[in-house]
């Protein structure tokens, strides 16, 4: 008798999931906040202004109210940007616009 041989299949390719569409993830309020610190004490610009942002970031990290932060935010956006105005290179467009978003 001859023998036949079966034929095996080959196992089931994965198929990759789809990939959402927005490439960039939501910008944290306390995670630019800290990006918006070390910016201004890089630039020793408001020690004021550093110290506020400095006591909102540990308020919100124990109560979780972001109310603080957004208004030391929108002081420093206004700071960067006037500083952006004065020298361009001092302060990256990428930090304000994800500040911007951050206080939407």
């Amino acid at each position: 008798m001859a023998k036949t041989t079966e034929k095996k299949s080959a196992p089931a390719k994965k198929v990759a999931a789809p990939r959402s569409t927005s490439k960039a993830a939501p910008v944290s309020i306390d995670k630019i906040s800290e990006q918006v610190l070390e910016k201004l004490q890089a630039l020793n610009a408001e020690p004021q202004l550093q110290a506020d942002i400095a006591w909102c970031l540990g308020s919100y990290r124990y109560d979780k109210n972001p109310v603080g932060l957004i208004q030391k935010g929108t002081e420093a956006l206004a700071l960067l940007k006037a500083l952006k105005k004065k020298s361009p290179k001092a302060v990256p467009a990428k930090l304000i616009s994800d500040l911007e978003k951050a206080l939407k």
